[in-house]
């Protein structure tokens, strides 16, 4: 069983940068597709960042979201079984929980999650 752990959150000022990180145990971390979704108060949760790997080990590419896009940045160690994302020139309207996930299965979906962690950036 996969487990999911999120870190790094907290409140930054407009402008301000934050490198979230998401910690996986298992043994077949580099086999994963691993995302990063945002859920903002009131509002439904939306796709960030993905990292996206085939089941055979091989490295598809990286999406990101149309507003994200510039700023924001995924990145993985497998050899921490952790991913990241770095966070610069934040807005307000980047304010959220925000989420890892893994496709464990290469199935397309994503089948595990973390607890979240808060992001809330001031104006």
């Amino acid at each position: 069983q996969v487990q999911l752990a999120e870190s790094g959150g907290g409140l930054v000022q407009a402008g301000g940068s934050l490198r979230l990180s998401c910690a996986a145990s298992g043994r077949t971390f580099s086999r994963y597709s691993m995302g990063w979704f945002r859920q903002a108060p009131g509002k439904e949760r939306e796709f960030v960042a993905a990292h996206r790997w085939r089941g055979d080990n091989t490295y598809i590419a990286d999406s990101y979201q149309d507003s994200v896009k510039g700023r924001l940045t995924i990145s993985r160690d497998n050899a921490k079984n952790t991913i990241y994302l770095q966070m610069n020139s934040l807005k307000p309207e980047d304010t959220a929980v925000y989420y890892c996930a893994a496709d464990t299965d290469a199935s397309g979906s994503w089948d595990v999650w973390g607890q979240g962690t808060q992001v809330t950036v001031s104006s």
